[in-house]
């Protein structure tokens, strides 16, 4: 066989990135991907009845659809249709009452009340050049950045920890339940320094892109990608395992997208020992417990303007929520904060005609099984009272279960990582390429490298654009 330019680990969203950009300089590329579909966590299937579509991993798409490379490709010729709630999102409070994220910097400001004026202080100055900050924010470190002044009043703001923040600027439950919802997307204590900045990446994709899904499920994105690939004369083949090098077929470079311990095998004994160990000590943060519903209507809520939105965040105050999240290391609260999405709302091609499909996730431990179904299921009838008799069926993924799904997985981390301030700096190891590994010309390509976790392809992208550099003599903007 003719020896391959590039060939791609893993067709995870960060490897269909890598192997894009590989092919759109004009190399021959190969992805090999264990499953028998491509995407990864970016993907669907029938989890519960027949006729339901359920996003097996990622469920609302913000990142991916600001992503610096994946809003420059032509995904939208390859079958990719955006589905726009009529709110990003919503958090229900007790009393029957919730706080609305609008699209509309105003329109949530005027729903904060009090709080309104801050919000827009807070806001409009990093949205106004939102563009230029999420490309900074996206790139790998250490890079000059290209909108320094945005990029200072980001950082001011992002570096305190989300409750403390969140306590020093607003006044009101509302618009402080608001920021703690956001805020425990990050999978740490709310007590960690750098929380913010999440919070506030979060909130300004919101009014920038809003937080949409890929109609007909995740899996419609991870496809447009792969046919993408193939357009531009990329090969993908399905239910391939690697195991070790020896399962790669000839080619001048190889990208991984898959956990450090993954690239390790790979290497095996050409890696040195001190980048051996410093992968095989890769801290991983904690992990989630999924549950996907088949629902016999919508979710009751108790305040119906909760039905506005497909994402909803369960998980009251934000001193409930602080709380909530506060030992993710060892324990589960008895009062979880629970991640929604209701896409079958605003989709109905999800789901047969007068029913629904709910996703949900609570944190847990890493690589804990233990049943959190329970205490996620009295969080939702405490603001949906009812829920529980709208279920027709439920599918429970443990972390255990993630991990074995897919080794980027690792614990049932779903951000390919500890996302605190020196876990994203070194991952997977403090060094200025962190996707160049000490063998020449095998590249990390995944979650575990800069910017992280998300489904937004930068991962790749960076690391395609350093094999590139590297070994082909192609530079590319970076």
């Amino acid at each position: 066989m003719t020896r391959l330019d590039a060939v791609v680990v893993g067709a995870g969203p960060n490897g269909l990135s890598a192997a894009i950009t590989l092919a759109r300089a004009g190399l021959r590329v190969q992805v090999l991907e264990s499953h028998a579909q491509v995407g990864g966590g970016l993907s669907s299937a029938t989890l519960t009845l027949p006729g339901f579509v359920h996003d097996y991993g990622s469920a609302i798409h913000p990142l991916a659809a600001a992503s610096p490379a994946f809003r420059t490709w032509p995904l939208h010729a390859f079958g990719l249709d955006w589905v726009q709630p009529d709110a990003p999102v919503v958090h229900p409070l007790d009393g029957g009452r919730s706080v609305t994220l609008e699209r509309d910097l105003y329109a949530t400001a005027d729903g904060l009340g009090a709080d309104g004026p801050a919000w827009i202080r807070l806001m409009k100055p990093l949205l106004d050049d939102w563009e230029g900050l999420l490309d900074d924010i996206l790139r790998p470190l250490p890079r000059v950045p290209g909108h320094l002044l945005t990029l200072a009043r980001f950082g001011i703001r992002g570096l305190p920890p989300a409750d403390l923040l969140g306590r020093t600027l607003f006044r009101t439950p509302e618009a402080r339940a608001l920021w703690a919802g956001l805020a425990a997307h990050s999978i740490l204590p709310l007590s960690t320094p750098g929380t913010s900045a999440m919070t506030l990446v979060l909130a300004l994709l919101a009014h920038a892109v809003g937080w949409p899904f890929p109609r007909g499920g995740a899996q419609s994105l991870a496809d447009a990608l792969r046919a993408y690939l193939e357009f531009l004369g990329g090969e993908v083949i399905t239910g391939v395992s690697v195991r070790d090098a020896r399962d790669l077929p000839d080619a001048r470079v190889v990208l991984v997208d898959s956990s450090p311990r993954v690239l390790l095998d790979i290497l095996g004994e050409r890696a040195p020992t001190a980048y051996r160990e410093a992968l095989t000590s890769y801290r991983y943060g904690p992990g989630i417990q999924k549950f996907d519903y088949a629902l016999d209507g919508p979710v009751p809520w108790a305040d119906s303007r909760v039905g506005r939105a497909a994402t909803v965040h369960v998980g009251g105050t934000l001193e409930e929520v602080t709380a909530s999240e506060a030992h993710l290391d060892s324990a589960v609260s008895d009062r979880p904060y629970v991640l929604t999405a209701q896409h079958s709302l605003f989709d109905p091609t999800r789901a047969p005609a007068g029913k629904h499909t709910f996703w949900a996730y609570a944190h847990v431990p890493g690589g804990s099984a233990v049943d959190v179904r329970p205490q996620v299921e009295a969080q939702l009838e405490r603001f949906a009272p009812g829920f529980r008799d709208r279920v027709l069926a439920c599918t429970v993924t443990t972390a255990p279960q993630l991990q074995a799904f897919s080794p980027v997985f690792h614990g049932g981390d779903v951000n390919g990582g500890r996302g605190d301030l020196w876990g994203l700096l070194s991952r997977p190891v403090p060094t200025a390429t962190p996707y160049r590994t000490p063998v020449r010309s095998v590249y990390l390509c995944s979650s575990a490298t800069p910017p992280g976790g998300g489904i937004h392809g930068m991962s790749g992208h960076h690391a395609a654009l350093a094999a590139l550099k590297d070994l082909f003599g192609v530079r590319r903007g970076e």
